[in-house]
């Protein structure tokens, strides 16, 4: 018996990938996000993901891409990709940096040492 074709595995993950986004969004439990991805994911890939958000931070910032590569353990491919979708006009990383610093002001916390204030 065969599973379903390509296109149709890639439909049904996009949808699961939606719904998730949409749970994602709609809580304000940062300890439950925190929890939901911990078990979610792998120490390896979390980690991962802590290094594509750490490299875009640092190239917003405006540190090199070899210098983030050298730090981070990150491939310049990775490091490129992250800087041309944050030089788009609607850049979603952008947008969450921001989103970011709002959360860090509305708290009353300090951005962390590592992530000056942004330009």
């Amino acid at each position: 018996m065969e599973g379903p074709s390509d296109s149709a595995r890639r439909e049904l993950l996009e949808g699961s990938f939606d719904e998730l986004t949409t749970v994602l969004a709609s809580t304000d439990d940062r300890d439950l996000v925190k929890a939901f991805l911990t078990s979610l994911l792998t120490p390896s890939e979390r980690l991962d993901i802590a290094a594509r958000w750490e490299l875009v931070n640092r190239i917003d910032l405006g540190e090199t891409q070899r210098r983030v590569a050298q730090e981070l353990g990150v491939s310049l491919c990775k490091i490129t990709r992250g800087s041309k979708e944050l030089k788009k006009p609607d850049s979603a990383f952008k947008a969450m940096l921001r989103l970011r610093d709002q959360l860090f002001i509305q708290e009353n916390r300090r951005v962390p040492k590592a992530l000056p204030q942004r330009r």
